[in-house]
């Protein structure tokens, strides 16, 4: 008995539709979201609030600007110029001058970055160059966290692990090795210009080396490439290739790292012995101008006194906003706004 094929069974589908019905429904479908009329207040008040959002950073500055130069005239009318170049600080008898905790900024901002500045680099090279992709984001992240830790547990930090080692054992082994040249001589107390320096250093090291890996990544692959090409050594690129083409950065980064150091209080405050004298060793105490604003400022009972402390205060707010704009234009001629790429 032979099969017979059964019918194909018949689906009645909807023919596709031309001419005017279908031109039609495409409008309908690309119609707009908004419809109706709409409004350009959103768009000006939108406009205005930002606007005013800028402003009021500019004002602000502007406003803390003046307070601090009508807040020191008076010192500066009974002092002038003299007041930077002065070094006694007596508030019973009047006479003030600013001369010891220039000195002290200075010198423990220089001191940090001495001790800063190399392991930064080296940081920020090996995360770029050296460290296996797997822990270049581990690394970054525990460097970078050093930088939310908040001062004050530097400087208690300092008081009973940092200030203990440099006494019984760092500064006995300077004086005996480097005493001859003066910066490593006298008593040590621990506490003194050298904490100050080192506590600084430590601070800075995240600053200084998150903004030096960010300029190395944007160095173009190629300039590394073409330095191997020619036979080079991985050093040898690093040096001629990487931080040749970086060092304006570097510098911008150091510059920045500067600042910080510059308007650092609290845990240099309680590791620098705050004595407003000018010594050539690291081990005797010192004084910056952040300290004695942190230190005297609910003090100042006298207008004179409060005035000649405003005066301080206005010259590191001056020397901080100078460094950075600094900073921040050396780092720019470099990235010129790129963000960092990571390197395979």
């Amino acid at each position: 008995m032979s099969n017979q094929a059964l019918p194909r069974p018949r689906f009645n589908a909807p023919e596709p539709e031309r001419g005017a019905k279908a031109a039609l429904k495409i409008e309908t479908r690309t119609a707009p979201l908004l419809q109706g009329k709409v409004s350009e207040i959103p768009d000006v008040f939108f406009g205005w609030a930002m606007r005013l959002c800028g402003l009021a950073v500019v004002a602000l500055l502007g406003l803390i600007v003046y307070q601090l130069v009508v807040g020191s005239q008076l010192s500066w009318h009974a002092f002038g110029w003299k007041f930077f170049g002065q070094s006694d600080w007596n508030p019973v008898s009047d006479q003030y001058g600013a001369l010891p905790f220039m000195y002290g900024t200075i010198v423990s901002s220089l001191l940090s970055l001495v001790i800063a500045v190399p392991l930064s680099v080296g940081v920020a090279v090996f995360i770029t160059e050296m460290c296996p992709i797997g822990l270049r984001g581990m690394l970054s992240f525990t460097t970078e966290l050093l930088a939310a830790i908040p001062s004050v547990v530097y400087g208690l930090w300092a008081i009973f692990v940092l200030v203990p080692i440099l006494r019984e054992y760092v500064q006995p082994f300077l004086a005996k090795t480097l005493g001859w040249t003066g910066l490593f001589s006298g008593p040590p107390y621990g506490i003194g210009m050298l904490a100050a320096g080192v506590i600084l250093a430590i601070m800075i090291i995240p600053i200084i080396s998150s903004i030096t890996r960010e300029v190395l990544t944007v160095v173009p692959q190629h300039q590394r490439e073409a330095v191997l090409a020619l036979g080079a050594t991985r050093w040898e690129m690093i040096r001629m290739g990487v931080l040749r083409n970086a060092r304006a950065g570097i510098v911008g980064a150091i510059i920045l790292g500067l600042g910080r150091a510059l308007g650092e209080t609290m845990a240099v405050t309680m590791v620098i012995g705050n004595r407003p004298e000018i010594a050539k060793s690291l081990f005797a105490p010192g004084y910056t101008m952040a300290s004695v604003l942190a230190n005297e400022f609910t003090e100042a009972t006298g207008d004179l006194y409060l005035s000649a402390l405003i005066e301080i205060g206005l010259a590191l707010f001056f020397v901080t906003i100078v460094v950075n704009a600094l900073a921040r234009l050396m780092v720019w001629s470099v990235t010129r706004g790129q963000p960092a790429r990571s390197i395979a």
